[in-house]
């Protein structure tokens, strides 16, 4: 299995995620869920409720290990969402903008 193109700690190296998540978790916690065909607005508005939140965002953190391949588990994806919850939120975003899934804003139709 594989492992994860940057590591947790590495914030810095998209600047932009990195200060777009301080500011507003949810979103980024949204976009994440749309790479892997959730919801955005509902994954977004999950991601900021508490223990639901830990929740949702570790689903989807096992969904974007699923689909690239990385080792790991649902309980270790919480206890990271808990103690470094910005950082995995970076680092998901990361991971999927190195595959050519952009996440950016959404387009209006």
């Amino acid at each position: 299995m594989g492992e994860w193109a940057s590591g947790l700690f590495s914030c810095f190296s998209d600047f932009g995620t990195c200060i777009l998540t301080y500011f507003v978790p949810c979103f980024t916690a949204g976009k994440n869920a749309e790479t892997v065909g959730e919801s955005c607005f509902l994954y977004g508005c999950l991601s900021i409720l508490g223990p639901i939140g830990i929740w949702s965002r570790a689903k989807i953190r096992g969904k974007i290990r699923s689909k690239k391949g990385i080792d790991g588990g649902f309980g270790s994806d919480c206890i990271l969402h808990w103690f470094c919850g910005l950082c995995a939120l970076c680092q998901e975003a990361r991971e999927m903008k190195g595959t050519g899934v952009s996440v950016q804003p959404m387009a209006r139709e």
